[in-house]
């Protein structure tokens, strides 16, 4: 089972700490978050890994090496340009059939086992997991009519949206839609799979789900690992 970890982005929101450390190098406890993310991969039975990287590169490359300490197989596939999150795709040599994708900055609790189980049985291109989204707005909203008179007036209410969680699972033929070496983020080559009528599936998950783009989240993953700290690992 094979996993692709995208690890190669500046982490410019997290500056300066991404100054002289890779982003997925953070610390969360007394470990990486990569090093979790590899843990929880290699509890779920994926044990070929390929990082691609580009930002600070050899340092991830010292820490994870080929991967032997946590009984995993790694490589690496090595931007010399960045390529957005999709384009990197391109560049990773011998994919499977079937491989997971996932940023490398993510601190979850999904099956990833079971994601793929879902995936294969969609017998679909590409699987995007969901994640339901509390978005609160500090004012109040107001609603219209078609002549533009207020019918309700609703104070400081809490939008609920589906997220992507930057965790996909995708069929190899995948690369039929990615030009080699060219710049390319996920939302653009989803729009474009619908466009073209793929199919594509949804895997709503509703456990736990950070990411640690942002000083303000990471430092709230800092706060609530330790009490997590048993059903991550």
């Amino acid at each position: 089972m094979q996993a692709i970890i995208l690890a190669g982005g500046k982490g410019k929101r997290l500056a300066p700490y991404t100054t002289v450390l890779p982003k997925p190098l953070m610390p969360i406890g007394d470990m990486p978050i990569l090093e979790i993310v590899l843990l929880q991969l290699k509890k779920h039975g994926f044990n070929k890994i390929v990082l691609a990287v580009g930002h600070l590169a050899g340092i991830i490359e010292a820490y994870c090496g080929d991967g032997s300490r946590w009984g995993l197989e790694i490589t690496y596939s090595m931007e010399d340009e960045p390529l957005g999150t999709a384009g990197p795709l391109s560049l990773v040599d011998g994919l499977e059939e079937n491989f997971l994708v996932m940023n490398g900055d993510l601190l979850t609790n999904i099956d990833y086992s079971d994601l793929m189980r879902f995936h294969l049985e969609k017998e679909v291109l590409a699987t995007v997991s969901m994640y339901n989204k509390d978005v609160p707005i500090s004012l109040g909203v107001l609603e219209l009519d078609n002549a533009g008179n207020i019918v309700d007036y609703i104070e400081k209410p809490t939008l609920v949206y589906k997220v992507s969680m930057g965790i996909y699972f995708f069929n190899k033929k995948i690369l039929d839609h990615i030009e080699k070496g060219k710049y390319l983020d996920f939302p653009v080559l989803i729009k474009q799979l619908i466009e073209k009528g793929e199919k594509i599936a949804g895997y709503d998950f509703d456990g736990y789900w950070m990411d640690i783009g942002r000083h303000e989240d990471y430092s709230k993953v800092l706060e609530e690992f330790e009490s997590m700290k048993d059903e991550l690992l």
